[in-house]
């Protein structure tokens, strides 16, 4: 847990109050951090590519192996960029340079950690992988992105490249579960099932929600979460759909009217937990399939531009006229 931990302390940012500050406290992970505790160990750190959705811990393991590699100094030899901020190649030949060139005493390197290193474009990303070359002897990279096909190939030669996976649900509700006991927080069963659920191993997002939730009463259950989080209960999804399947357009239609106006969700927010319930309906497994192909379509073109309610209606549309079973 973190080093600032504790009770009490409602106006701080939780996320960043019980972020891990050891590679042994990173929650789901536990593959990869016992790699990356071997290489602080060894004292052998390589360059290092983190790839993976957001919220499971790509950003926390790079500052947890800065803190175990410099202790109380981890600031002064730790550089965090952000590339979604500063996509230009001066990012590369300026700021990363200077850190690298700088004098340092008691260590062999410095590590410098480039967030989101997808958004750079092809050119930063050549100039960064000459800087890579020139600076290996003081300074180690640690690249983060949620795509490493983005990531150019002689960048990634030159890393040892761990994948990050979406956080099990195990993990995500026993952390929920210790902040809210830090925090002095009642927190329900069906709380937590809600949280996981929204989250959808992510788990920055269910720390917000659960911050955000405990601010509304005393308790945190299933109804604060849903309140203030951008998903629907499962159930309200699944009638949706089976309305749809059933011939009810009429009904399905109002469903997901409640969904974009009551509940708040956008188009995309309602595709994506089609797309994670799509198994729980009781279809077939053709016309699951099927069903899923349509989400993908209309996904495609809500992304394109397309008007989301039409798009989604078209989807309802198409399973009351039977074609998910087709």
């Amino acid at each position: 847990m973190s080093e600032t931990s504790g009770s009490g302390g409602r106006g701080e940012i939780w996320i960043e109050k019980y972020r891990p500050s050891a590679l042994a406290e990173v929650a789901g992970q536990d593959d990869i951090t016992e790699r990356l505790r071997s290489y602080v160990a060894q004292d052998d750190l390589p360059h290092l590519l983190f790839s993976g959705p957001a919220g499971v811990g790509k950003t926390t393991s790079a500052m947890a192996i800065a803190r175990e590699i410099y202790g109380d100094d981890w600031r002064d030899n730790f550089l965090e960029l952000n590339a979604s901020d500063e996509r230009g190649i001066d990012v590369v030949r300026d700021r990363i340079k200077n850190f690298a060139r700088t004098s340092f005493g008691g260590y062999d390197y410095r590590v410098i950690f480039l967030d989101e290193a997808d958004a750079l474009t092809s050119d930063a990303q050549s100039a960064l992988r000459r800087t890579m070359e020139q600076f290996a002897n003081n300074t180690r990279f640690i690249l983060s992105c949620n795509y490493s096909n983005q990531i150019i190939d002689p960048i990634q030669s030159r890393c040892a490249v761990f994948r990050f996976g979406p956080l099990p649900e195990t993990a995500v509700a026993e952390y929920v579960e210790q902040i809210a006991g830090e925090e002095g927080i009642e927190i329900t069963d069906d709380g937590v099932d809600a949280l996981v659920y929204a989250a959808d191993g992510d788990m920055r997002k269910a720390i917000n929600g659960l911050q955000a939730a405990a601010t509304t009463g005393e308790t945190v259950d299933e109804e604060a979460v849903y309140a203030i989080t951008a998903a629907a209960r499962p159930e309200e999804i699944e009638t949706m759909v089976q309305h749809a399947i059933g011939g009810d357009f009429t009904a399905a239609r109002a469903k997901l009217d409640d969904l974009l106006t009551d509940w708040g969700l956008g188009g995309g927010d309602v595709i994506d937990q089609l797309h994670r319930s799509a198994w729980s309906f009781e279809l077939d497994d053709q016309a699951t399939v099927r069903l899923l192909e349509r989400v993908g379509e209309t996904d495609y073109r809500i992304t394109q531009g397309a008007n989301e309610r039409l798009q989604l209606e078209a989807l309802l549309a198409s399973l009351a006229l039977g074609d998910a079973g087709e």
